[in-house]
């Protein structure tokens, strides 16, 4: 999954501070870039991303010297990436094209653009480590860092995402600091090792 091993590189290239809304506009700019690590990102998209005005997301981004700040005033903005590896992440500008649009809808965890960016960013990247098997999983600590979280705050999130039914269930065990989780269409009860998570509710 090319989305998978842009968000790895973007854990690593930007701080650990960048808010949710920064990584998703930073790996929808790193999967559009052409050969010069430049981008054009349609008014249309930013809209769709809910991203469209917020100047202090581009200013997030060129502080940390990842890209130069664009002039937002275009309808359609010209954006220069200042990192020359991204183009090492995901060759082929077909293939990263293909993955910029899955992106913005990551089957099978979709959730609406209106969606609270950490919320959206933390279903995209279950989405791009979701197999095709029943049980799907990932370390905490790897999934905590690509979302830019504590393991704390992942937690939450991963309740948030049971509670609107986007998730069936999941479970975190500390000994492996192994997530496991389920997608409410591949079965219609639970097994025991998948158990459902609640706010408030104490993590063995």
């Amino acid at each position: 999954m090319r989305v998978q091993e842009m968000l790895t590189y973007l854990a690593a290239a930007l701080p650990g501070v960048a808010s949710p809304a920064a990584r998703l506009l930073a790996l929808q700019c790193a999967l559009r870039a052409d050969v010069f690590a430049r981008v054009r990102l349609p008014a249309g998209l930013l809209r769709g991303m809910r991203l469209r005005g917020r100047r202090e997301v581009w200013e997030e981004l060129a502080d940390s010297g990842w890209l130069v700040m664009p002039d937002l005033k275009p309808a359609c903005l010209d954006v220069r990436l200042l990192d020359a590896a991204i183009l090492d992440q995901v060759p082929g500008r077909g293939e990263r094209g293909r993955a910029a649009h899955w992106a913005l809808r990551p089957t099978p965890l979709l959730l609406s653009p209106a969606a609270p960016p950490a919320l959206r960013l933390t279903a995209l990247v279950l989405a791009a480590n979701t197999s095709g098997q029943v049980h799907h999983s990932i370390d905490m600590d790897v999934l905590a860092r690509l979302c830019g979280h504590s393991p704390h705050q992942t937690a939450e999130l991963l309740d948030r995402l049971t509670s609107t039914r986007v998730l069936a269930a999941w479970h975190h065990y500390r000994d492996t600091d192994e997530v496991l989780w389920q997608l409410p269409t591949e079965c219609t009860s639970t097994p025991a090792d998948v158990r459902p998570r609640q706010h408030g509710v104490s993590r063995p």
